[in-house]
């Protein structure tokens, strides 16, 4: 099964460029394996509104109500030239398939920029930096993540298959017609099955399309379901169900120990005590022994390349329920 290159905005610092403010490069493991299989668009916010590389650096700073991105050791206020850069960027981005900013930056954090008050404290809480803050408000149905929350394995998956399957729609709308999205729609029922279940039923009612409704409403409204779809990461139980029903396929061909296997498998999933990737190897092995033509065109049984698959796990952060 081929996989499309999905298009994703990374912060140049992660791999790309020594532009950190005290001039270093953060070498990212994560990073580095996607490289072979997504296409990049790096972006240092700091570096593209005039800051040099090293710099003093800057911070989130909260003065009465709002937030500024200020420079302590200059005074300078660079809040307005953020905001336009921020908007300028994004306005002229290709179409993308999801963002992954570095952690903790004043600029590009997700969630865990750190705020300061006006005498240099610690203020509570914490938010995402403003180059990101932007992000969020424009693509917030896209897969937006840091670097740091992709060492939690469940994460990571989530992320992975989310842009590979947004790339893929991507793809998909770009050629134009009917039966192609029919056919992607096709492909990616038991991934959506895993997903959410409603959103399934809804996006079979879409393409379905009863009231006839022109192609460029149908694929308007297939694109935003789709990317709700695959907004959060699934709950276990419904994983679960949508393996049962791949094996289904395969029950009555199957002797006593491997059924008993495979549903030991499951339940260990369940239990976090297993990956998901080892019960979709073992149905990708029986879809292979059996020449099952269903669930050989399934994204669920391999959503992003099999080479990105890792065990590391630093169980910080929120994995799949």
């Amino acid at each position: 099964m081929g996989f499309p290159r999905p298009r994703v905005v990374v912060s140049a610092c992660l791999g790309f460029a020594a532009c950190r403010y005290d001039g270093s490069l953060i070498p990212h493991r994560v990073v580095e394996a996607m490289g072979r299989y997504v296409e990049f668009i790096p972006v240092c916010p700091e570096v593209e509104i005039g800051l040099g590389t090293p710099r003093p650096p800057v911070r989130l700073v909260q003065e009465k109500g709002t937030v500024r991105l200020m420079q302590p050791d200059t005074g300078k206020d660079l809040t307005e030239a953020m905001q336009r850069f921020a908007r300028a960027f994004l306005d002229r981005l290709p179409p993308v398939d999801g963002f992954l900013l570095k952690n903790r930056s004043p600029s590009c954090a997700v969630k865990d920029a750190m705020v300061y008050t006006a005498d240099g404290m610690r203020g509570p809480g914490l938010r995402a930096g403003l180059f990101a803050e932007a992000v969020l408000e424009r693509f917030g149905d896209l897969p937006v993540e840091d670097e740091g929350r992709l060492t939690n394995r469940s994460i990571r998956e989530h992320f992975f298959t989310a842009i590979f399957a947004l790339a893929a729609l991507r793809e998909t709308l770009e050629e134009g017609r009917m039966k192609d999205l029919v056919a992607f729609h096709t492909r990616y029922k038991l991934l959506l099955m895993a997903y959410s279940p409603r959103r399934l039923g809804e996006l079979g009612r879409i393409v379905a399309n009863p009231e006839r409704a022109p192609l460029e409403t149908v694929r308007a409204r297939y694109a935003a379901a789709f990317r709700a779809a695959l907004r959060h990461p699934p709950r276990r139980p419904v994983v679960v169900n949508a393996l049962l029903h791949a094996f289904g396929y395969f029950s009555d061909r199957l002797s006593r120990a491997e059924k008993a296997h495979f549903l030991e498998t499951v339940a260990a999933y369940r239990a976090r005590r297993l990956p998901l990737s080892t019960p979709l190897a073992l149905l990708r092995s029986w879809t292979a022994r059996f020449d099952e033509p269903y669930l050989r065109q399934q994204a669920f049984l391999l959503p992003f390349p099999e080479e990105l698959i890792s065990l590391e796990d630093s169980g910080r952060g929120e994995g799949w329920v």
